[in-house]
């Protein structure tokens, strides 16, 4: 056998090796990702887990009130000379359409969030003081009251830097925060997309739960449930 030929055997050996085992990482990638919603899963009476087309979990299920939730995990990539945010938005639908306009504010806004509803609200509304800036906007049917009441809910949600984005509207309330942040050597060195994380933790469900909970009641004259999350 020539020494050429040996040296296409050999090369061909080691791309086979390398490609079996980036396909082994990559199974492992996505298993641990779409476990990152298993142990939130028991929080919601009737909570099923089913696994999006990019691998993330979406956790469906009930409030002890009946009330349907929706909780998803979005990775953003899309900042420029910032890491990867993973983040967890949650969504709760109201039982009927509510006698309440919608109204929204965005912490931190830069204008690829290609996840938020607040962007699409058709009215400017002057947001309160915070620390960072954030973009508050509705849909015109807003009284003053109503203004008064979502400004002081916003303020004091966004006191914490993890919430990226808080809606209201007749149907239900919409709350993203941040889970995780993208690991800086690999998006770094290899620009790979990895999040330091194994599940996400019930505590962080539970509290976002509460906030959704809080924001349902702005708009309504009624004071937040804290009432368990399982029927």
């Amino acid at each position: 056998m020539s020494t050429t030929a040996a040296l296409l055997i050999f090369a061909a050996a080691a791309i086979a090796v390398l490609t079996a085992m980036a396909l082994r990482e990559h199974r492992g990638m996505l298993d641990r990702r779409g476990r990152l919603l298993d142990s939130a899963a028991g929080l919601l009476a009737g909570g099923k887990i089913s696994i999006a087309r990019d691998g993330f979990p979406v956790l469906k299920g009930r409030l002890a009130d009946g009330r349907q939730i929706r909780i998803e995990l979005i990775a953003d990539t899309l900042v420029f000379r910032r890491l990867p945010q993973l983040w967890l938005k949650l969504t709760l639908a109201e039982h009927g359409e509510r006698r309440r306009p919608s109204i929204g504010a965005l912490s931190r806004p830069t204008g690829a969030e290609f996840y938020s509803m607040v962007h699409d609200l058709p009215e400017w509304i002057a947001p309160p003081q915070t620390e960072g800036s954030l973009l508050m906007r509705g849909d015109g049917r807003a009284a003053d009251e109503d203004i008064e009441r979502a400004t002081a809910m916003f303020r004091s949600l966004f006191r914490d830097p993890a919430v990226k984005e808080a809606v209201i509207t007749p149907r239900g309330v919409r709350l993203v925060r941040q889970a995780a942040e993208g690991d800086r050597g690999a998006h770094l060195l290899l620009r790979q997309v990895r999040f330091p994380v194994g599940e996400i933790s019930p505590a962080l469900i539970r509290q976002a739960v509460g906030e959704l909970e809080a924001l349902s009641a702005t708009l309504t004259g009624e004071k937040a449930s804290c009432a368990e999350l399982v029927a």
